[in-house]
């Protein structure tokens, strides 16, 4: 168990916990803005939470589950207040009802992350400021601090296992409920390289091909919100053609692209008849590069499934190794 004290002020409304660690802070800080490895401590073991947002930056937001062993689920947000990596950061924690919106009956907690470098590795002090001591012993009689301490106990594990998050591993695919799919890769490029690789046409035709034998004669694309945007692949030797429309609805740069997206052919231009989905782009600096987060959102589980068993891992997965190969390394 990581925990060295747990204090409770009801002068000031405060839980502190304070928790060391024998890893670097870089690999600590990581296991707190990396949604992969967030989600394997960040609750109960018997109460695993799903993180389907997770902006480690000021002015972004974080949204998660929890789900119990009944199959009872309680959300949470977190709306990231500032941060200094990888010394500190401060969201506001909060409930959110079944639809994720915030919750108006439960309060809200400030809390401070601080990380500092020790002899042995590293410390972690987590402060939560509650507004009112009513509010703090709400949360307190509803075990606050004992989940906190649950939650801690995971996280040696996840902060000792460095090849799951490391660079260099293939594209991996993780489900999210029922309508939803998480596409994870660390790229060893910087967070602007790695976003102006994804926004500007002419990266995107030098690696984002598909199969060989494939070119993209169009491409159109850019990060303003509103903006359409078309992607055609064709095989030079059959002259087979496809490709994907969409809009952009949110632009963050350099860490967060949203946009829609529909399959278009030579018979469907418009991709009329082709179902549209929800592609949440989200760029984090890690250790080895920047972990690309993309969190597609389906019309429902069937066209999901559908979807992934076409190998469209693997086909990114062939486009970011060219990526790192012929656009980050020049």
């Amino acid at each position: 168990m990581p925990i060295t004290s747990v204090t409770t002020d009801t002068d000031a409304c405060t839980l502190t916990v304070v928790a060391d660690f024998t890893v670097p802070v870089r690999r600590l800080w990581d296991a707190y803005t990396d949604p992969r490895q967030i989600e394997r401590f960040w609750g109960p073991p018997e109460y695993p939470s799903t993180f389907t947002r997770h902006d480690a930056v000021a002015g972004g937001m974080s949204a998660y589950v929890m789900t119990g062993p009944d199959g009872d689920s309680h959300g949470g947000y977190w709306e990231w207040e500032s941060v200094d990596a990888p010394r500190s950061f401060v969201v506001r924690d909060g409930f959110a009802d079944a639809d994720g919106a915030p919750s108006t009956e439960l309060p809200t907690v400030l809390m401070e992350f601080a990380f500092a470098e020790t002899a042995l590795g590293s410390r972690l002090t987590t402060t939560s400021r509650f507004g009112s001591l009513e509010a703090l012993e709400q949360l307190a009689a509803m075990g606050m601090e004992e989940g906190m301490r649950a939650a801690m106990g995971q996280i040696d594990a996840v902060v000792e296992d460095l090849r799951s998050f490391a660079a260099g591993r293939s594209t991996e695919v993780q489900l999210l409920g029922e309508t939803r799919a998480r596409v994870s890769r660390v790229i060893r490029g910087t967070v602007d390289e790695v976003w102006r690789a994804h926004t500007e046409p002419a990266l995107l035709r030098r690696w984002q091909l598909g199969p060989d034998g494939w070119s993209m004669p169009v491409c159109e694309f850019g990060a303003e919100v509103g903006q359409r945007l078309r992607t055609e692949w064709q095989n030079d030797e059959s002259g087979e053609r496809f490709g994907f429309a969409g809009v952009v609805a949110e632009s963050v740069a350099p860490r967060r692209l949203v946009t829609t997206e529909r399959m278009i052919s030579p018979q469907d231009p418009e991709g009329a008849q082709s179902p549209e989905t929800l592609n949440e782009l989200t760029l984090t600096p890690v250790a080895g590069g920047t972990l690309v987060a993309y969190v597609i959102t389906y019309p429902d589980a069937d066209v999901r499934d559908a979807v992934l068993a076409t190998g469209m891992a693997e086909g990114m997965e062939t486009g970011y190794q060219r990526l790192e190969r012929e656009v980050l390394s020049a």
